[in-house]
């Protein structure tokens, strides 16, 4: 999620216009993110943004403009959010079809409260704390294009881009990996584990070989 948080951390500090003016990179995230029915500032933008950066990091979006549409998106990861991951918020009431949405940075001391990365925050791209009680759900974004899979074997104690890869595609079939940091550890070689258990006739052995590889192509595609 490197690049989609630099993507989004770019952005921090563009704020609507008051008065008839619009601030044209707000408008723009509309138009790069194909909703090129919305043509100003005022137009509520958070799921717009969300979308637009997603784009721009070759992630899948929702491509709606009302925050809930996320609920759908990517993969839950409810139980171990990671920065970058989307953050889905309720407006009004838990059942109404209101909400927010932007890209969750971490929690709060006390854990009573969520920071989150976002458009139409204050009017602008801002960090701003939430309280927890009004997260829906968090998901991870998966790539638009057909994720590459990384060639074997790999095993505990590999390090480099390639681990980074395949924490990422565990983790995009919902695989719990801990953070995607280039490092065959423990919690990598259980989820290898995990994916392997999932097969019959599939060794259980925590190295990621060319048949641990064919069976994630084949969940990944799915």
């Amino acid at each position: 999620m490197d690049k989609l948080l630099k993507i989004a951390v770019a952005q921090l500090g563009q704020k609507e216009i008051t008065g008839p003016a619009d601030n044209p990179n707000i408008v723009n995230y509309a138009k790069e993110a194909g909703f090129d029915w919305v043509d100003d500032d005022e137009t509520p933008w958070c799921s717009i943004f969300v979308n637009w950066v997603a784009k721009k990091a070759g992630l899948n979006g929702s491509g709606k403009a009302n925050a809930r549409s996320w609920l759908q998106v990517g993969a839950n990861v409810n139980s171990a959010p990671e920065p970058g991951d989307v953050v889905i918020f309720w407006r009004g009431s838990k059942d109404s079809w209101q909400g927010h949405v932007g890209f969750f940075l971490g929690y709060s001391k006390k854990s009573d409260r969520v920071y989150c990365l976002g458009g139409n925050q204050g009017n602008q791209v801002s960090v701003t704390a939430y309280n927890i009680d009004k997260v829906l759900g968090f998901r991870r974004l998966i790539a638009s294009s057909m994720m590459v899979l990384p060639d074997p074997v790999l095993k505990k104690g590999d390090k480099g881009d390639k681990i980074k890869a395949l924490q990422d595609a565990l983790k995009a079939v919902n695989i719990d990996c801990g953070t995607s940091d280039g490092d065959f550890g423990k919690k990598t070689e259980d989820a290898v584990k995990l994916l392997q258990s999932m097969k019959t006739g599939l060794a259980v052995d925590g190295v990621y070989n060319e048949a641990t590889k064919d069976f994630l192509f084949e969940v990944l595609n799915q």
